[in-house]
């Protein structure tokens, strides 16, 4: 299922476990049918720490959850802790290649692999007024691709959020937006959504690369985002191309 189609489904429920199922469903087909999502600066039910007893936005295995909380591991949780330190979606993978794990850390990710979170991808979600949420998503699988699927996972991820948002939105607190975007705007954002580098943009548009970044900064600007993905993102979301 592409993004169009998730927007498309998306838009025609209004409850947030059919929006979390249908998210589960997107990222298995990437590999990746274990997914959790809280946010780590409200005080609602979907919330971290306590996001792994979210039944509704949680789908990892009930053992780990329940270990996770009796040890209290969201206080030394490396993949909880680098959330609030990154704004790009981390493989948890490189954590140990690009970190120094202390033992604690590097304990819960061994016990989390032995409990079938075997590879992971977190996506931090930033909104107004400092707000951070976080979605993550685990594989059961050994051969699992996960940096293959950063791109793809990323954009579902932003896409979720959007519309678990509008479906509560106290968790992220939203307004309607009046934004028009130029045709080429909107030309540079589609060819994003295909993957496209700013060069190949500019070759495809005939255009330079220099221009392209223009319109894109342009784009952002407009949209409030702070990335080329979330950009994407608000864009379809809100019907603009």
């Amino acid at each position: 299922m592409d993004l169009f189609s998730f927007v498309e489904c998306a838009k025609q429920t209004r409850s947030l476990k059919a929006l979390f199922d249908l998210l589960v469903s997107c990222s298995s087909e990437q590999g990746f049918s274990q997914v959790a999502y809280g946010s780590l600066t409200d005080t609602g039910p979907a919330r971290l720490p306590e996001y792994l007893r979210a039944a509704v936005t949680v789908n990892f295995p009930t053992d780990w959850c329940e270990r996770y909380s009796e040890r209290r591991y969201n206080a030394i949780d490396p993949v909880v802790r680098r959330t609030t330190m990154l704004s790009a979606p981390f493989l948890w993978d490189r954590l140990a290649d690009q970190h120094q794990l202390q033992p604690g850390e590097t304990r819960v990710l061994n016990e989390a692999r032995e409990a079938g979170l075997k590879h992971g991808v977190t996506v931090p979600l930033f909104g107004p007024f400092g707000r951070l949420s976080v979605v993550s998503f685990a594989s059961s699988f050994d051969d699992a691709d996960p940096e293959r699927r950063l791109s793809h996972l990323n954009a579902l991820a932003w896409q979720f959020h959007h519309a678990f948002a509008e479906i509560a939105p106290s968790s992220e607190g939203t307004c309607q937006m009046q934004v028009a975007l130029s045709e080429r705007e909107k030309d540079c954002l589609r060819w994003v959504e295909e993957g496209k580098s700013s060069w190949e943009i500019g070759v495809i548009l005939k255009v330079s690369e220099n221009t392209v970044n223009f319109h894109l900064k342009n784009a952002m600007r407009k949209l409030g985002t702070n990335s080329r993905t979330h950009c994407v993102v608000k864009a379809i979301r809100l019907g603009l191309f």
